[in-house]
């Protein structure tokens, strides 16, 4: 009880309210705007996160990731151009809807459930951590190795591109994980004689210009979006109540499926919301209505892309392993404020958990009334014109790397990781594979050399324990998952051959 009174004077002060607020309405804008990412929204606050107490710093990310994943659908909706990746899911959907004259409906729809599936997933987040918190106490370097290990693989399965080329993004991440002399042996590596690398190069700069800096890059060599179609909307929430009655399956699975997914490594709400949208056409008796403009789909995966945000914080809080990339950067931001993940944050500092879990069910109660404002403001907003938002963005990119460190070699950093994610996201190497080995590769190394001093250069301690065997055993398979699709890929057509 005492616990939860000091969480709530946490959260009750005005420093708090006015971070949540602000990167409430920052949020929205940013997620509204196509082509700015939720994780761009969150890498363009970690600079102000310096100046706030540790709670306003994690409610600032919390809030605007939630508000900015919800308002990347009013554009899909409007415009068929998802504001975000979670967004892209079901736009062609909410686009029909529109065309129907319906889109007050599939924008109700998409906050009313994004809502929910927020609530839903923290519920889950205050529930799972805890209880998995016991367990991972008796956690050796042997489980921790496994562990951070099963999570760059859980980025190759859950990638949408080939699962080789997710491997071998993990691995160039894992490559500027070692830049510098922070390593077991403290020798300097891939430094070229520079003394800038000789402290490694940090995941924050790095996140700010694979997300931000290349999607301006994308926005500048992409056309400009259609004109937003003038027509006035009705009723936001009309209707919706009869939705969450008719669709309430719908709403359940795709809030499991959220939390579920949004706990894999790598995964994140874009991946929640792909496999909801799949998962609700597969079961629906009226399958024949998908991409018409029916709202059942929208239902489970708008429900599934907030609670998978909650659900990323399961693995981020208890083990420092990111849930996806936005929590990639909010481990960043914690080890800054002094509260190390890990099973102890969840004893040691009890009330600064329970204070995150009231800022992530004030941050979706709040999106209903902000919700409905930008969506009766979105004509205005989307109009920004591009020429004057993008160098503004790039602007703050700069400012912040060097806010970082006080270091101007950040901001060249910044610069040429953005070049990175843009070459990589044009050939098809995912992002999020490269910003996981980036920020566990140092978890690995450092468990996997704790682990083999321990065993004398033993590999069979790695195997003996019960917990350590299990995790050993879902790695294995999940390394060996590409190549064992490719050898049936080339078992079918000699099988059709015959």
């Amino acid at each position: 009880m005492n616990t939860a009174l000091e969480a709530f004077a946490m959260v009750a002060t005005t420093e708090v309210a006015i971070a949540i607020l602000a990167s409430a309405v920052y949020g929205m804008v940013i997620g509204a705007l196509p082509g700015l990412t939720a994780t761009m929204a969150t890498a363009l606050l970690v600079p102000v996160t310096f100046y706030l107490s540790p709670i306003a710093a994690m409610a600032t990310i919390i809030t605007s990731s939630a508000m900015a994943i919800f308002s990347g659908d009013i554009p899909g909706a409007l415009m068929r151009i998802p504001g975000t990746p979670a967004s892209a899911a079901y736009t062609d959907e909410a686009y029909a809807m529109t065309r129907k004259g319906q889109a007050e409906t599939a924008l109700g729809a998409a906050l009313w459930f994004s809502a929910i599936g927020g609530i839903v997933g923290t519920v889950a987040l205050m529930i799972l951590a805890p209880a998995l918190a016991e367990v991972a106490l008796s956690f050796s370097t042997y489980e921790y190795f496994w562990l951070s290990f099963l999570g760059l693989m859980c980025a190759t399965l859950v990638a949408r591109s080939s699962p080789i080329k997710a491997i071998a993004a993990a691995l160039l991440g894992l490559l500027v994980a070692c830049v510098g002399i922070e390593n077991p042996g403290g020798v300097p590596r891939f430094t070229f004689g520079s003394t800038d690398l000789l402290g490694g190069i940090e995941p924050l700069p790095a996140l700010v210009g694979v997300f931000a800096v290349s999607e301006i890059m994308r926005a500048m060599t992409s056309p400009l979006p259609p004109p937003i179609p003038n027509r006035k909307l009705g009723s936001i929430l009309g209707g919706q109540w009869a939705l969450t009655r008719r669709y309430q399956k719908q709403m359940w699975r795709g809030n499991v499926i959220g939390v579920l997914i949004g706990a894999l490594p790598g995964a994140g709400a874009d991946m929640a919301a792909w496999v909801a949208y799949a998962s609700s056409k597969r079961f629906s008796k009226e399958r024949e209505k998908f991409g018409t403009g029916h709202p059942e789909g929208l239902v489970e995966s708008g429900a599934a892309n907030n609670s998978a945000l909650a659900g990323g914080w399961v693995p981020a809080l208890l083990f420092g392993i990111p849930g996806d990339t936005i929590t990639a950067i909010a481990i960043g931001v914690l080890y800054m404020k002094g509260l190390n993940p890990g099973p102890t944050l969840f004893t040691e500092k009890a009330s600064s958990m329970y204070a995150l879990y009231i800022v992530f069910i004030l941050a979706n109660v709040l999106m209903i009334p902000l919700g409905i404002a930008m969506i009766r403001l979105s004509r205005h907003v989307l109009r920004a014109p591009r020429a004057a938002a993008m160098p503004l963005i790039l602007l703050l990119c700069a400012v912040g790397a060097f806010a970082i460190g006080n270091n101007p070699f950040a901001v060249v950093l910044v610069a040429a990781f953005g070049v990175l994610g843009y070459l990589m996201e044009r050939n098809g190497y995912p992002v999020a594979a490269l910003v996981l080995g980036i920020v566990m590769g140092t978890m690995v190394e450092q468990n996997l050399v704790s682990s083999l001093i321990k065993s004398d250069g033993e590999v069979l301690p790695f195997f003996e324990r019960p917990v350590s065997s299990v995790l050993a055993a879902l790695t294995i398979t999940a390394l060996l998952w590409p190549a064992g699709v490719w050898v049936l890929r080339r078992l079918q057509p000699a099988h059709a051959a015959r």
